[in-house]
């Protein structure tokens, strides 16, 4: 199935995609979303269905998330060129490498040609809200990323301003939240300064965007990569995976909000008895299917002219 078909409000589900295999094509790193092939000094980022929550990728795969992350990153990479650089070249099949015209088909709406560049090894979050781990460090130390936040806060209350929280991607295992701190140690002061400065005005960015559509963006995160001196954003921009989106209609703070992302998931799993280590439990089908309609609603509820959702 395409990805126009797809991505239509009353789209089919198409047939779910695990893994993303080319033969004969170099295969650097399979990560828990997505495989990245070797052209280089260029890369094929190819969205895979599998879904990762607490960590864990999960055992089934959600139709056509590979089709909504692609179609946010491409849409996030043009709208934010204006406040930083990216590594995206074409999402167009037909500018590939000539040796993956075997599978354009199997490419088409879901991989990405980009520019090599070095991974910052430190996720840059931003957030405008008490919302998950965050929500958890507030309600038991009155911090945020270590820093002090005014009391009688909220869950899911806007913060006095977004805050710069960034953590260490984990290979396998729990990711971490460091502060600011910690990352100066580990990445240097100026490159701290300047990622912090552009992790926040894309979330401002974001926010508004996405407000404008009907959308809370109650926290995100950004990946970054150097060429050179050049800093480039990287990986993923603003999608249901690094994402928390809210339905602005009904927001009202002090519980847990309704979502368009994984939170669906992140619910379900919590109400098992799973202790957030591998192996996970099973996925009903119904949390499959409307986990894929919430990833769908994402988008296009984004892609939408100001005011039409």
């Amino acid at each position: 199935m395409s990805r126009a078909l797809f991505l239509r409000p009353d789209g089919p589900l198409p047939a779910p995609v695990s893994t993303v295999e080319l033969p004969g094509v170099p295969l650097p790193a399979r990560g828990k979303v997505r495989e990245m092939f070797d052209f280089g000094d260029r890369l094929l980022m190819v969205a895979s269905d599998r879904l990762s929550a607490f960590d864990v990728v999960l055992h089934e795969p959600i139709p056509g998330k590979g089709f909504v992350l692609t179609a946010c990153c491409e849409l996030w990479f043009e709208l934010t060129r204006h406040l930083v650089a990216n590594h995206l070249l074409s999402g167009n099949p037909a500018d590939f490498p000539a040796e993956l015209r075997p599978y354009r088909d199997a490419l088409d709406g879901r991989a990405l040609l980009v520019r090599r560049a070095q991974r910052v090894d430190v996720e840059c979050v931003a957030r405008g809200y008490l919302a998950g781990s965050g929500w958890a460090e507030y309600r038991d130390r009155g911090t945020l990323a270590g820093e002090p936040l005014p009391p009688g806060l909220r869950e899911s209350e806007q913060l006095p301003r977004p805050r710069f929280t960034p953590a260490i991607k984990a290979p396998s295992g729990h990711d971490r939240n460091i502060s600011v701190v910690e990352m100066a140690a580990l990445v240097g002061d100026t490159l701290t300064q300047r990622l912090q400065a552009l992790t926040l005005s894309l979330y401002d960015f974001g926010h508004a965007y996405a407000r404008r559509r009907g959308i809370i963006l109650a926290d995100t995160k950004f990946e970054f990569g150097l060429l050179g001196d050049q800093v480039l954003l990287i990986a993923e921009a603003l999608t249901p995976d690094s994402s928390r989106f809210w339905p602005a209609d009904g927001y009202q703070p002090g519980h847990p909000q309704p979502s368009f992302d994984k939170q669906y998931v992140r619910d379900f799993l919590a109400s098992s008895d799973w202790n957030k280590e591998p192996p996970p439990p099973p996925l009903p089908r119904e949390v499959v299917e409307q986990t894929a309609r919430k990833y769908r609603e994402a988008y296009l509820r984004l892609a939408a002219a100001p005011g039409a959702s």
